[in-house]
């Protein structure tokens, strides 16, 4: 019976860790969206400058958490994220906004992405 018990406690742990995650990637990843959308209107006005600092500061927010993420996701969408933010860095650099707005759109997917391909739902567990 005590071996019930501590399987029943390390699954309880695990399922606690495991909403911990889901709940903060998905502050986390709002907070990366918001800051790109915020850039993408901002080139729209031609304030690139501004712009390019909201995206360095979105891709330095994902890069404080680099370790975090590549353990529990998959490698090729952190990897695949990571080039998303620099293929959008040089676009802002070119200034040219109808590449940078489709690279930039793509990015806001890749990331709301991840949160949705960590809930707990039916199409995610089959």
């Amino acid at each position: 019976m005590k071996r019930f018990w501590i399987a029943l406690l390390l699954l309880g742990a695990i399922f606690t860790g495991t909403l911990f995650h889901i709940r903060s990637l998905h502050g986390f990843t709002d907070t990366l969206a918001g800051l790109l959308e915020q850039a993408d209107e901002l080139a729209a006005a031609e304030q690139w400058e501004q712009a390019r600092t909201l995206t360095d500061q979105a891709k330095d927010t994902w890069a404080d958490r680099d370790v975090y993420l590549h353990v529990l996701l998959r490698h090729a969408d952190t990897d695949s994220i990571y080039a998303g933010f620099r293929e959008t860095l040089a676009l802002l650099d070119s200034r040219e906004y109808g590449e940078y707005a489709a690279a930039n759109a793509r990015l806001i997917t890749q990331i709301q992405l991840l949160y949705e391909a960590e809930q707990l739902t039916l199409k995610n567990l089959l």
